[in-house]
């Protein structure tokens, strides 16, 4: 909670997995206020962990949309009792947990365009929907329609070509499926199918609001390419989805006015603008404000990695979305599961629990760690689908173990070297003016930024991207204020706080790297090649 909002003002909203967020920005990019709504905290009747259910089968994993509802009605409800003026409010957007979907009962969209002021919304919302309980992004009881829809347009890299993901459990095209074939009946009384942000936005439009492409691109229906839906997926999924789905805009589109109803009841202005809603990683790119060439990697329990692209060779892993912040161009998605538990696996192991042992090892070692090469995989990865540990020499003879300071730069530089060889492979180069930018617990250790700035070439910043979902949405809002794709995103975001730098590439990084990055690519490839023992 911060001091009532007397500016001018976006709000950018995040309807996340645990909680509904919002963060208020002033014109000079100043986040002023923020304030949320916890789902197991503060909506305990609907008896949530996590803010989902996990079902028995402990594959299908839902969330009640009417608690995403009654969030927004209580954060609305906080807002206003802390003197928030939301006269100040220019435009809104927000973001959504991907690949979650809502099913609108036919009906429903008489009663969002005939909201009572006088009333909360979700007791005027309560039966508009066909599905209560929604699928989520934790969800991972659809193999079957996966394996439909992969079959459908040839195979697996063709559906990766065409919509930039290989098949996934969790990605609506394939949920809508289930959905179509174990409830018919609910689906024939769907008369439209939102993503979670789409779905948010129309709370705020009081009409269905278009799912932007950038979110878009996480459901295995959208063409990336040409930016419309892929007529064979549709046709995979169910019958009439086009027309249950609506046209997909771009990220940056004014989507209309707020609803009358935020007007009469909370005080927006009947101007303020609804800028497209999109994805929670769409919408944190735009908050760390990447730009072409630059790269993004959350060293956290899991790693990620945020591209910017602009010429994408979509793979077997790894993801392609549209860019939020610019329509004719690409973001990437790559995650990493062994990040920080591995990392601090190794610091165990081999400095004694202390990470200033582990920093100092990495300081003695030298770069390229002569040859030495290690995979570190204690859990199944998922970009290369490899578990277990393996050790090279530099003769590239398969060896059992290492002295402890080798150990820990074999881990370091094993992990950014498989982040750069598998963002190379969806289509990213290192350009003259790329830039790192590295959040996440391991972002606060100099010695390892050190590698990652030595492995890339390219400098290596920090910042603090705590509410980067939120705070990127009110960076959108404004990128839609100043008319979207006539003005770049970066001359909307130019007063936002600049990230520090935290490491330069050694003199030399680059020949070492250059030429251990094919070797560590192609032991890869040799121990994926190998069959798989019992254990693994």
């Amino acid at each position: 909670m911060a001091e009532p909002a007397t500016r001018r003002c976006c709000l950018g909203w995040d309807f996340s997995t645990q909680q509904v967020k919002v963060v208020a920005v002033d014109g000079e990019l100043n986040v002023f206020f923020e304030d949320s709504v916890h789902f197991d905290r503060d909506l305990p009747e609907f008896r949530t962990q996590g803010g989902v259910h996990v079902h028995k089968d402990g594959l299908t994993v839902t969330s009640p949309v009417l608690m995403w509802v009654q969030a927004l009605d209580i954060l609305l409800e906080k807002m206003k009792a802390s003197g928030f003026d939301f006269s100040q409010v220019l435009a809104l957007s927000g973001a959504g947990q991907q690949h979650g979907s809502v099913y609108w009962k036919a009906g429903a969209s008489r009663v969002l365009t005939s909201l009572s002021p006088a009333l909360p919304l979700h007791g005027q919302l309560q039966a508009c929907f066909s599905i209560s309980n929604c699928p989520v992004w934790m969800d991972s009881s659809t193999t079957a329609q996966c394996r439909q829809l992969e079959a459908a347009v040839g195979g697996a890299q063709a559906l990766s070509s065409l919509t930039g993901s290989r098949a996934y459990e969790r990605f609506t095209g394939n949920q809508i499926a289930k959905i179509y074939q174990q409830n018919p009946e609910a689906y024939s009384h769907t008369e439209r199918i939102s993503l979670v942000s789409s779905f948010a936005a129309s709370l705020f439009l009081g009409s269905y609001a278009p799912i932007d492409y950038s979110d878009g691109s996480g459901m295995n229906l959208l063409q990336i390419q040409d930016r419309v839906w892929s007529q064979a997926c549709l046709g995979a999924c169910a019958p009439r989805l086009e027309e249950k789905l609506g046209l997909p805009v771009p990220s940056c589109s004014v989507v209309g006015a707020i609803s009358s109803y935020y007007v009469q009841r909370y005080g927006f202005p009947p101007g303020c603008k609804v800028v497209a809603f999109t994805g929670d990683n769409p919408a944190s790119l735009a908050g760390m404000r990447l730009e072409e060439g630059d790269i993004a990697v959350s060293l956290g329990t899991s790693d990620t990695l945020f591209l910017w692209l602009k010429e994408p060779t979509p793979a077997l892993e790894g993801h392609i979305f549209c860019n939020p912040a610019d329509p004719q161009q690409y973001m990437a998605l790559l995650c990493f599961k062994n990040g920080s538990l591995m990392r601090e696996k190794i610091r165990d192991e081999s400095s004694s629990c202390s990470w200033s042992e582990f920093s100092k090892a990495l300081r003695s070692t030298e770069m390229g760690n002569g040859g030495n090469l290690g995979f570190y995989f204690d859990v199944m990865e998922i970009t290369p689908e490899i578990i277990g540990r393996h050790r090279f020499s530099a003769e590239n003879h398969e060896v059992s173990a290492f002295p402890r300071d080798v150990e820990i730069r074999a881990l370091i530089e094993g992990q950014f070297m498989a982040k750069r060889i598998h963002a190379e492979g969806l289509g990213y180069r290192v350009v003259s003016k790329t830039k790192i930018l590295a959040t996440g617990g391991a972002s606060h250790n100099r010695d390892i930024l050190q590698v990652l700035a030595d492995v890339f070439g390219a400098p290596v910043y920090v910042i603090d991207t705590a509410n980067s979902a939120c705070v990127g949405s009110a960076y959108r809002a404004f990128h839609g204020l100043a008319a979207g794709t006539d003005v770049p995103f970066s001359e909307v975001v130019k007063l936002a706080p600049n990230p520090r730098l935290a490491a330069t590439p050694t003199p030399g990084a680059s020949q070492v790297y250059a030429a251990l990055l094919p070797r560590y690519a192609q032991l890869e490839q040799r121990i994926l090649s190998q069959p798989r023992g019992p254990l693994e």
